[in-house]
């Protein structure tokens, strides 16, 4: 195959999610690459499971389908270079035992509204999670075959572990070659308890790619250490970060009590059971102090009843998962952002968070730790000094203006421009690898 240009160059890209519909930091990511690649005239087929409502767009204006009346393809208004296909699917990423069996239930309760029929069975159990979820993800796979049939495409990329038996399938049958995107692992999400089958998805994923994408050397340690595959086919591409909607109003808000924000999944991976300790700590040396948790996840009713247990329930806020302008409004809240996180890939939010001149605490157990000199980094289980540097951001005005200063200044370098040009030139090595 004759090497092509970069603006030439045609991609079938594979995710799971997307902006305005997003649960977490892959539709972010998709979409900032996207956007990036969009500008540098690479041509994009992005293959996702079909959207649901649009009252909840937040990042781009969809043209063409409606809930109502899906249509097999849709563009987003901004870029003029990425073509949308869908696939219909109820699962989303990040998903849980049991955060699957409350969509697939609330799936369920929508039918029997609309009239539909629906089985008096108890599919949903935890136990038939794993083969109802593999029985999805290779559906989907089976779908993004039949699709790529009719697109013209150089190079395969798959985003994340549900997309991979699709982007080896496509791969395949085209003969084209595939890219992984390891936006994180299953050791990531669960631990050392992982689940067998994600496990074999994610690694049987890699073994077929041509070359892996790593969000960062944490991430490719993990993958190199945990899953066998050769350190040479992997490459670290950091995450950029999107600045269109930082602008931010000359004001100030009035508020008696300093906010320090937790801003994520509330999961096993985020720590925010080490975040509530380092906060009673805190409240023991300060009064003046409000937590404020916005997320949702499947730790969520347990976090509410650490903090009462803690006896500092009215001093924790849960705002639940928080959408567009929220998401803006509780960091112009905020006087300091902390990202506890046991084993995070990489970890946009700090970057928003000085994007919106809130310093950061972040976990050394983390890919963005690598890219941030002036954050204050500290162990995720080291919840005393945690609450420490809490302390110092909250009673040093200097330290908070000094990390929020620089923090800024290295955020700006850190452009989905300069992501996309290296997935450009990864896409350019694979092919020339076949000729």
């Amino acid at each position: 195959m004759r090497q092509k240009p970069r603006g030439e160059t045609q991609v079938f890209m594979l995710g799971w999610e997307f902006p305005p519909f997003i649960s977490g930091g892959l539709g972010t990511a998709c979409y900032g690459l996207t956007k990036a690649m969009d500008e540098l005239g690479i041509k994009i087929t992005f293959v996702l499971p079909r959207t649901a409502e649009s009252k909840y767009a937040t990042h781009v204006r969809l043209l063409g389908p409606t809930a109502e009346k899906p249509e097999p393809a849709f563009k987003i208004a901004e870029l003029k270079n990425v073509q949308f296909r869908t696939i219909a699917s109820a699962l989303q990423p990040y998903t849980t035992p049991r955060s699957y069996r409350e969509k697939m239930e609330q799936v369920q309760r929508q039918k029997q509204r609309a009239g539909e029929a629906v089985a008096v069975t108890e599919p949903f159990a935890e136990a038939n999670y794993g083969a109802d979820m593999y029985a999805e993800v290779h559906r989907y796979a089976t779908m993004a075959v039949e699709l790529a049939q009719n697109e013209q495409f150089d190079v395969v990329h798959a985003h994340d572990w549900m997309t991979f038996p699709a982007g080896v399938a496509v791969a395949a049958t085209s003969g084209r070659p595939l890219v992984v995107h390891m936006h994180s692992t299953e050791f990531d999400r669960s631990g050392e308890h992982v689940n067998q089958m994600i496990y074999d998805i994610e690694r049987n994923g890699m073994e077929a790619a041509s070359k892996v994408i790593a969000v960062s050397s944490f991430t490719r340690n993990i993958i190199v250490n945990r899953y066998s595959i050769p350190a040479g086919r992997v490459a670290v591409v950091y995450n950029g970060v999107e600045r269109d909607s930082w602008a931010m109003p000359d004001t100030t808000i009035a508020k008696d009590e300093k906010i320090v924000l937790f801003l994520g999944r509330i999961t096993m991976q985020k720590g925010p059971e080490y975040f509530l300790s380092a906060a009673k700590k805190v409240l023991d040396v300060m009064d003046n102090v409000k937590f404020v948790m916005a997320g949702a996840g499947d730790l969520l009713h347990r976090s509410v009843q650490m903090a009462a247990e803690l006896g500092i329930g009215h001093k924790v806020l849960f705002t639940g998962f928080l959408r567009g302008e929220d998401v803006q409004k509780i960091y112009r809240m905020a006087d300091l952002y902390v990202m506890p996180s046991v084993s995070e890939p990489f970890g946009l939010a700090p970057l928003e968070a000085l994007g919106h001149d809130v310093p950061v605490i972040i976990s050394k157990q983390s890919g963005v730790s690598e890219v941030l000199n002036h954050a204050l980094k500290v162990d995720f289980w080291d919840v005393n000094e945690m609450a420490n540097k809490i302390i110092a951001v909250l009673k040093y005005p200097p330290l908070g203006m000094t990390l929020r200063s620089h923090g800024n200044f290295e955020v700006r370098k850190l452009r989905w421009t300069d992501t996309a040009a290296k997935c450009a030139d990864i896409y350019e090595e694979v092919l020339a690898e076949i000729g």
